[in-house]
């Protein structure tokens, strides 16, 4: 892929951007949007044909872009879906009017084939809430900032963290480019790269309380180098790692994915799990838990890495596809709140500790009928399932919040997923890169997952990979 400046995406409105989170995940919604974005084409009803050129497993943008590609050249596609809906850990949906996004949620101008893909729908982009102040971590409690102040003192310890990413990801998307300076550092969690730097104790609360956000409280079991590459990917700077969230798709996250979907030539299934990929020498078959099965000449599994121990495959998986879904890839508490919260509630963006119920708070739009959206990201010691412990974790960095409703996605108890956004895991970078991209036989892999560049957390990734497969499958049919 190209490491060229990367363009905006067309219409795409001024925004500051906040390096928050996801991803895949992160979300947002528009004031005063209404509606979900279902698929409207097939829904979920029984195999009508029992051969094709390809299937793909998975109907999110990792799939959507391969089957898309692969119908385009006229050949014939069948997408099997397991969930009643597309997009995988992409799910758009509405709370209290407005429109919602359960998974992924944010763009960045660096997207460029996101940018691509969006300009050939002429679909276009709006910026995100801009958070009034910043709650932080102080030494006893917390401490109100200016988002201006909070970020520059953040960006500091960024640049300490991630001292060094310009060597060793000197070509961020190609992350092995220098495999040879990242023998030490892809050993590192997040808990041992704090462990090694010089600073107050507090500065490792901040950056400790801001990963495990992001690491789903795994600290110590995530590998620093996956969000040491975002980083190189947004230029290594702070700014850079601010606009990485900057967008999101005016129309909601799956829109462009409806699109890609809706080209002649795919035969989409919904409600449809897949159970066994057997290969051949001229083909594969695969088989659903209904027992249908539909041959091809090739297959897509655009799953996420989590969910690939959960089909038998004839033959089994090389050892590193083996190792990485065993291990696992996406985070396991990945959970992701939206809080509607009454009354007339300030933009505050909020970052707990390491041990907090809710480590990550984000404003989003106030409400027409009164209110304001908010976006949480759970802790291990919160039970999301009982509104009063959620509401006392709001009331944390906004005392007397009260909540109108909420909604809680646990990703990592999603049978489909397995997870959420994909994090690596100490080591699995050089282990398991890029033997996760080749080609199985007739066995093909994509999603954000395994990606090169936008790894894990952007669907950025997700097109990267479906492209890749789209071509492998070519020289196969």
């Amino acid at each position: 892929m190209s490491s060229r400046p990367i363009p905006a995406p067309r219409h795409a409105a001024a925004s500051p951007g906040r390096r928050l989170f996801l991803k895949a995940a992160g979300t947002t919604a528009l004031a005063g949007a209404v509606g979900t974005l279902p698929y409207t084409g097939s829904t979920a009803h029984a195999l009508t044909e029992t051969s094709t050129d390809v299937v793909v497993i998975g109907a999110g943008y990792a799939g959507g872009t391969a089957a898309r590609e692969l119908a385009a050249r006229g050949l014939r596609v069948t997408v099997l879906e397991a969930r009643n809906r597309i997009g995988g850990r992409i799910w758009t949906d509405t709370m209290s009017g407005a429109r919602i996004e359960l998974g992924g949620g944010w763009l960045s101008p660096d997207h460029q084939l996101v940018a691509q893909e969006m300009q050939r729908y002429g679909l276009t982009n709006v910026g995100d809430v801009v958070p009034t102040q910043s709650l932080m971590p102080a030494s006893n409690g917390f401490q109100a900032l200016s988002p201006t102040d909070a970020n520059a003192q953040l960006g500091g310890l960024f640049e300490q963290f991630y001292d060094g990413s310009q060597q060793y990801f000197a070509h961020p998307y190609d992350p092995l480019y220098r495999a040879d300076l990242l023998q030490q550092q892809d050993q590192l969690s997040f808990t041992d790269r704090i462990a090694q730097l010089s600073m107050s104790s507090l500065d490792k609360q901040w950056l400790a309380g801001y990963f495990t956000a992001y690491t789903g409280n795994e600290n110590n079991a995530r590998a620093m180098t996956s969000m040491a590459q975002w980083w190189a990917l947004g230029g290594w700077t702070m700014e850079g790692w601010e606009k990485q969230t900057a967008f999101k798709p005016a129309g909601g996250m799956t829109e462009l994915l409806q699109k890609m979907l809706a080209t002649p030539g795919i035969n989409l299934q919904l409600s449809s799990p897949v159970s066994a990929v057997s290969s051949t020498s001229t083909g594969v078959q695969v088989r659903l838990t209904s027992g249908q099965v539909v041959k091809a000449r090739t297959v897509v599994v655009a799953t996420p890495v989590n969910v690939w121990k959960t089909i038998q495959f004839s033959p089994g998986l090389p050892a590193a596809h083996t190792a990485a879904t065993t291990e696992g890839v996406g985070v396991s508490l990945a959970t992701k709140l939206w809080i509607h919260l009454s009354g007339d509630v300030d933009a505050v963006y909020a970052q707990g500790t390491e041990n907090s119920a809710l480590p990550l708070m984000i404003p989003q739009q106030q409400l027409p009928g009164g209110g304001r959206l908010m976006i949480g990201f759970a802790g291990s010691s919160l039970n999301v399932t009982d509104k009063a412990a959620v509401q006392a974790a709001v009331r944390t960095y906004i005392p007397g919040a009260t909540i109108v409703t909420y909604r809680a996605q646990q990703w990592g108890a999603d049978r489909w997923s397995r997870g959420g956004w994909g994090l690596r895991r100490p080591t699995q970078l050089l282990r398991q890169l890029p033997a996760l991209q080749q080609p199985y036989g007739r066995v093909l892999f994509a999603g954000a997952d395994i990606a090169s560049g936008w790894n894990g957390a952007f669907i950025e990734g997700a097109v990267e990979t479906g492209l890749r497969a789209a071509q492998q499958a070519v020289a196969l049919v």
